[in-house]
């Protein structure tokens, strides 16, 4: 919401399994930034230009790479948050195995 600068809170903790100290924790916050050139892009940018490059890839792809499944944020060319990733893998991995 606007009224939250950060985009994400990371507690560290949850993915150290059990190995920290169980009264301690630290926590990560992610703040977005503005994109200048010469900035290395983290996430797609889903304008009318860039969907059109990714769909020719991804008929390349198709053509010349068939027996690679291309998935994430950068081999869909599409934002995902963690539940969102899951759901795609586990997706990916049910047409495959269908």
């Amino acid at each position: 919401d606007a009224e939250t600068p950060y985009t994400r809170i990371i507690e560290h903790k949850h993915f150290e399994f059990g190995k920290g100290d169980k009264d301690k924790t630290v926590i990560t916050r992610e703040y977005p930034a503005d994109w200048h050139r010469g900035d290395e892009p983290y996430y797609p940018i889903n304008n009318q230009r860039n969907n059109e490059l990714y769909k020719q890839y991804a008929k390349l792809a198709s053509e010349k790479a068939n027996n690679v499944i291309f998935g994430g944020r950068l081999g869909q060319y599409r934002y995902y948050n963690m539940d969102q990733v899951l759901h795609a893998a586990l997706t990916a991995v049910n047409k495959e195995f269908d």
